[in-house]
């Protein structure tokens, strides 16, 4: 036995018998074998569930919408190229003017108001969620008598299928609804267009906002104590605690919230439909999306796409350039212990 072994108190091999390595002495060259078939499967099925669909979307938007004939049937319509971006883009019509597929100048105007709905539901319903969770999740992090209550309660409207939250909100709107009654007031919140955006904006932030708290208490319940004792003894204000140590050490998890809230809320789709049927300006790119599928299945490949093209670019500038990367804070945290 040698010293090391008799240090570590590990008993001695017995005679003819060899040590059988363990998992860290076995070849790089193994181990990462051993990983493609673990991952393997999971692979294959993400390829079949996700790959698939969207490699055939890509596909079909580079064909033009069956079109009639002289005889009055439905004829391919062929390669379209680029165009069915082009008509969505730039106001134009890949198709015969007054095809059933796309009436002429409209795809365009459609495309640019649905892109400006998404985008001001988004930025308003993320921006009061995350001041609102924000202020939730610092109550929730105190110690008081019942916080375990409070929490679960909490959660109630995050764990509500969001077709039950729009149909409910969809009867609380309503002309002779209990907000109108509440209030005194004469509305037509699901009639008029902004009436209708804002009935919106205040159903997906009553649906969202403990999401965004309970993301937000996770990474404040990471901040040690010690540091707030810290710098109550230096004699720092409260605003000063929260602007120097609050804000600094929970924004990984503040920027992870608020980028998967932004993703969530730029594929809205289901609390508008159900609220307004995207009437009254309220139409989003999802719901466009659903629409041009009754008209043509290209078109409306074309529009997913670029639907997708654009959450992607979101989710790239918040990874990149905002700090909304979870898995570089990690590592970064575990390299710094």
């Amino acid at each position: 036995m040698t010293d090391t072994e008799a240090e570590a108190g590990a008993p001695p091999p017995g005679k003819g018998q060899k040590a059988s390595p363990g998992p860290a002495s076995r070849p790089p060259k193994f181990q990462n074998r051993a990983a493609f078939w673990l991952l393997a499967p999971s692979m294959l099925l993400l390829a079949v569930v996700i790959g698939y669909p969207v490699v055939s979307a890509v596909a079909m938007s580079f064909q033009q919408d069956p079109v009639l004939n002289e005889q009055g049937f439905f004829a391919p319509g062929g390669f379209a190229g680029f165009g069915n971006y082009i008509a969505w883009i730039f106001q134009q019509c890949p198709a015969a003017e007054g095809t059933q597929s796309c009436p002429a100048g409209t795809l365009g105007a459609q495309f640019w108001e649905a892109t400006g709905n998404t985008f001001f539901f988004t930025i308003v319903t993320v921006t009061l969620e995350t001041i609102i969770g924000f202020w939730m999740a610092v109550i929730m992090a105190r110690t008081f008598r019942g916080r375990g209550l409070v929490r679960a309660a909490v959660l109630v409207p995050w764990a509500i299928p969001t077709a039950v939250t729009a149909k409910l909100f969809f009867f609380m709107f309503a002309f002779d609804g209990v907000i109108n009654k509440t209030f005194g007031t004469a509305i037509l919140w699901t009639g008029e267009e902004w009436p209708a955006k804002f009935a919106i904006i205040i159903a997906d932030t009553w649906k969202t906002t403990p999401f965004m708290a309970l993301l937000i208490l996770a990474g404040l319940q990471m901040i040690p104590k010690e540091v707030y004792e810290a710098a109550k003894v230096d004699g720092t204000t409260a605003w000063q605690r929260f602007r120097m140590i609050t804000l600094p050490m929970v924004k990984p998890a503040l920027m992870v919230a608020i980028l998967f809230r932004t993703l969530d809320a730029l594929r809205m789709f289901d609390l508008p439909f159900i609220l307004t049927g995207g009437a009254n300006g309220t139409t989003t790119l999802s719901i466009l999306v659903i629409d041009q599928i009754r008209s043509g299945f290209n078109l409306a490949s074309a529009l997913s796409t670029i639907t997708f093209l654009v959450i992607f670019l979101v989710a790239f500038i918040f990874v990149r350039f905002l700090g909304a990367n979870a898995v570089e804070s990690a590592t970064g945290n575990r390299k710094g212990k």
